[in-house]
């Protein structure tokens, strides 16, 4: 059994209650746009990170992070792209990836909204953590975090970090 903290769009901030979550997870997983070298240098401190870049992140984070992550976590495949759409909606780049390999959990971030559905043509789950970040068009800071249980996805709540303008 593996607790994730599934978080996305910080955009160079990180406040005391990312972190403490981040603390009870087994394991950080950033969907892009870091903002800065800072917040992987903290999350790491406290939990494995797995990540991608996001498209406002720099040469060094790019250098330390894939556009496109595919891994498995216990028994379950997880594909990551910072900019992937949603259902009926992938971005080219996710489309293609899916199409080639579909995964069982597809992590997007990039449009702040957060999102948890089922894709039937896929037979996939797709998570978006929203942004828990400050910068953005979004007015609740989110996040996610859930379980990895063998082949099961489960026990998923969104986190409400509050306003973006409250912190």
């Amino acid at each position: 059994m593996t607790k994730i903290l599934l978080l996305s769009d910080t955009h160079s901030y990180i406040d005391d209650r990312i972190l403490e979550y981040a603390k009870k997870a087994d394991e950080i997983w950033h969907c892009g746009d870091f903002g800065s070298f800072e917040i992987i240098e903290a999350l790491e401190k406290i939990k494995p990170l797995k990540g991608v870049y996001g498209n406002i992140d720099n040469a060094k984070i790019r250098s330390e992070f894939p556009e496109v992550n595919r891994f498995i976590c216990e028994k379950v495949e997880v594909l990551m792209i910072h900019i992937g759409g949603y259902p009926n909606r992938y971005s080219a780049l996710a489309k293609q990836e899916i199409s080639e390999k579909t995964p069982k959990l597809f992590i997007s971030g990039h449009s702040h909204i957060l999102k948890a559905m089922y894709d039937d043509k896929f037979k996939l789950l797709h998570l978006n953590p929203g942004a828990c970040g400050k910068q953005g068009w979004h007015k609740m800071r989110t996040m996610m975090q859930f379980v990895i249980d063998g082949e099961e996805i489960k026990d998923l709540q969104i986190i409400e970090l509050g306003s973006k303008t409250s912190v």
